[in-house]
Order: structure tokens, then C-alpha cells, then sequence
């Protein structure tokens, strides 16, 4: 018996892995937070089998249902929205199956940050703009954040950020990020990215308060901050250049 933790991608059902979906068609449980994964996925899961939405439910509880289905040797699929290893609360799950003996395995999923560019139609690291992608959040309501992987601390660095679980934090994230980014950096909010009601808002530091609000976004968007989002201009990268050799691709003769 495994418990199958996996990551069910951004919204758009087509973007779970193949790995992922044929797990969930031969599991005889399945586990899922229903609030953010899209009912056509679990949907997959065989004609007979336990389907559970756990977004009500506590650890102890979830626990609960996979040590009944090991008691069974029935295979769990547990789903979860996005990538399992961001913000997915599997570490705790996983510590208590340890204790308990039990096996697990972990499917990636596409991640928001990846959808948004992608809806977005962006490369995160571009070359001579950014060569790193920060991804974070801030505390509102959820475990505060370690010292030193606050806005201020990572916001020196300038780099292309991701900032998950902060829409109604925005305000924060303008205040500290605007010192280092200034106010007129790009700024783009996508909304439940590749789900049919996806959103998009443009605009910089000193002018997407008032777009967020007016918009009524309040949850499930993710804020997206950097030179990479406006019209810089950039240099090609070394990968492609005909002047640039590498192990496959040796030098020209004159």
C-alpha cells in the first residue's frame, strides 16, 4: 500500500502530469482538496472508489482515512493543487506517515508561478534583467515567516518574485517592495491561473492597489513583481548565439 501525494497543476485539468492522472484512475481511494482542485480531475478516479474532499477536514482526520485505507492495502491517491513541494502542507502528512510505518510517494505538478508566465506569456530570467525567481509569501492569517525571508530582506535582490498567499496583503508587499523595485516596476496579479474564470491585471507597484481592489480579488491570485514583466530590453542568451560553443555544439573553423 502507497499514498500517492500528488500535484494536480494550476487548474486547467489537461495540465496534471500523466504520471499523476494514471495514478488517480487506479487508486481505490482518493484524497483531495476540493477548494482548489478542479472536480474533472478526481473525476478520473475508478467508479468504486473512495473519493474525499478534505478541504473541511484537520490533519488528524485526513490521517485518520489513509490509516483506515492501509488497513485495507488500498492505495491512496492524496491530491493536491499545483506542485505538492510549494505551500503544500505534505511535510507534516509525510512526518506522521513515517511514524506510522506507512509508504508514500511524490508527483510534481506545474506549479502557479510556471502557469502565470505562461498565461502571461513571460520568461522569468531574462538575460541582463534577472537571472533568479524568488518565490515567498508574507503572513497574514498562515505561519509567520523565518527571520530574514521577509519582503525587505529579499527585496534587495531585485530578482523576478513570485509571492504566493498575499493578495490581501497587498498593501505590505507595495510598502516594502517599492524601495528597492521602485513604483513604476511591472507588476502582474494573475487570478486562478488557467482555470476558466482566470484573471489578469497589469501594472506597477504605484498602481496595482487600486486595480486589485477594484477587480474584488481577494484570494487564490498570485503577485507577480519584476523588471522581466515591462519592455526592458535584454540581451540574447549565450544558448543560441552562433559565436558561443559548447560540448554539442563545437566551435566553427574561420
Amino acid at each position: 500500500m502507497t499514498v500517492y501525494f500528488i500535484g494536480a497543476g494550476p487548474g486547467a485539468p489537461d495540465l496534471i502530469t500523466v504520471r499523476g492522472l494514471r495514478l488517480i484512475e487506479q487508486c481505490p481511494v482518493c484524497l483531495y482538496a476540493g477548494s482548489l482542485v478542479p472536480a474533472e480531475i478526481v473525476a478520473a478516479a475508478p467508479a468504486t472508489a473512495q473519493v474525499v474532499d478534505t478541504a473541511a477536514l484537520d490533519l488528524d482526520q485526513i490521517i485518520d482515512l489513509i490509516t483506515a485505507a492501509h488497513a485495507k492495502g488500498q492505495d491512496v491517491a492524496r491530491v493536491h493543487s499545483g506542485d505538492p513541494s510549494i505551500y503544500g502542507a505534505i511535510a507534516e502528512q509525510m512526518r506522521r506517515l513515517d511514524a506510522l510505518g506507512i509508504a508514500y510517494d511524490v508527483v510534481p505538478g506545474v506549479p502557479a508561478f510556471a502557469a502565470a508566465a505562461a498565461v502571461i506569456q513571460r520568461e522569468l530570467t531574462l538575460p541582463d534583467i534577472s537571472q533568479t525567481i524568488i518565490l515567498t509569501r508574507t503572513a497574514v492569517r498562515s505561519s509567520a515567516m523565518p527571520e530574514g525571508q521577509d519582503l525587505t530582506t529579499l527585496g534587495q535582490a531585485r530578482a523576478t518574485m513570485a509571492i504566493h498567499l498575499s493578495i490581501n496583503n497587498l498593501a505590505k508587499v507595495v510598502k516594502e517592495l517599492s524601495p528597492f523595485y521602485g513604483e513604476d516596476c511591472p507588476v502582474v496579479v494573475v487570478y486562478r491561473a488557467t482555470w476558466p474564470d482566470q484573471a489578469i491585471l497589469r501594472g506597477t507597484l504605484g498602481t496595482i492597489r487600486e486595480q486589485v481592489k477594484a477587480s474584488g480579488m481577494t484570494r487564490t491570485a498570485l503577485i507577480m513583481v519584476g523588471q522581466v514583466f515591462g519592455d526592458s530590453e535584454f540581451t540574447d542568451s549565450k544558448l543560441y548565439d552562433a559565436a558561443h560553443s559548447h560540448i554539442l555544439r563545437p566551435a566553427r573553423e574561420a
